[in-house]
């Protein structure tokens, strides 16, 4: 689905906006032995993080949340996050 807000056509600035910034995911253990994957290092005048975790949910097919300047997914989601922000021109670091 490249119809998203988020695929739309990049200008040569918004590509090497994405480009500079690093991206970090990052597995967190929760209640109940539960875990969260923690997407962060986005910056927050360039890109709109509410539309951004709302494609990330929707191409994991999990549940997640915005708080602050992270984006919280359910489960174990570190390789699908890498790919689908990777489509959309990001640099992904995977923490272990």
């Amino acid at each position: 689905m490249k119809d998203d807000k988020i695929f739309r056509e990049l200008t040569p600035l918004d590509e090497i906006a994405r480009e500079s910034q690093v991206i970090t995911i990052e597995t967190d253990k929760r209640r109940y032995g539960k875990w969260m994957t923690i997407v962060s290092g986005f910056d927050l005048h360039a890109e709109d993080i509410k539309e951004l975790a709302k494609t990330l949910k929707r191409k994991t097919a999990t549940g997640g949340t915005v708080k602050g300047e992270k984006i919280e997914l359910q489960g174990d989601q570190r390789e699908r996050a890498k790919k689908v922000l990777e489509e959309m021109g990001f640099k992904v670091e995977v923490s272990e």
